[in-house]
C-alpha cells in the first residue's frame, strides 16, 4: 500500500459520495414522508462518516484522544482544524432525536437546522478535507 494510501483518506473517499448524496438530496424542497425520511438516511450515513473521518485525520496528525463522536469535533476545533464543532454536535443532537421519530414532527422542528446549520458545517468539513488530501 503507499504512503498516501492512509486511512483518513480511504475514509473520505466515502465521506464524499455520502456528502454528495446528502447535498442532492439537501437540494429539494416540499419533500413527502418517503423524501424525507431519505434525507434523514443521508445525513445520518455523512455524519457518522465526518466524525469518522476528523477522528483518522487528527489520529494521523498525532492526537490521542478518546474517539467519540463529540470528543473528536472538540479536538478538531482545539487543534484549528475547523471552527464548527459545535454546529455538528447540535447535528448529532439531533441525528439521536430523529432515530426515534415515527410521526415526522420532530424532522419538521428540526430541517431548518439541519439545512442552514448542520448542513453548512458539513459542506465546511467536505472542503477542507478536500484541500488536505490534495496536499
Amino acid at each position: 500500500m503507499d504512503e498516501k494510501d492512509i486511512r483518513w483518506q480511504q475514509r473520505f473517499a466515502n465521506y464524499e459520495k455520502a456528502y454528495l448524496r446528502l447535498e442532492e438530496a439537501i437540494n429539494q424542497e416540499n419533500l413527502n414522508e418517503l423524501e424525507r425520511n431519505g434525507l434523514i438516511q443521508r445525513f445520518e450515513f455523512t455524519l457518522d462518516l465526518a466524525w469518522k473521518v476528523l477522528k483518522d485525520f487528527l489520529q494521523e496528525k498525532g492526537f490521542v484522544f478518546k474517539p467519540s463522536p463529540k470528543d473528536t469535533l472538540r479536538m478538531a476545533q482545539q487543534g484549528e482544524y475547523i471552527s464548527y464543532a459545535q454546529e455538528l454536535i447540535d447535528g448529532l443532537e439531533i441525528r439521536n432525536e430523529l432515530s426515534h421519530d415515527y410521526s415526522g414532527e420532530k424532522f419538521e422542528r428540526s430541517e431548518k437546522i439541519l439545512r442552514e446549520q448542520t448542513f453548512v458545517a458539513l459542506k465546511k468539513l467536505y472542503q477542507f478535507l478536500k484541500d488536505e488530501s490534495l496536499r
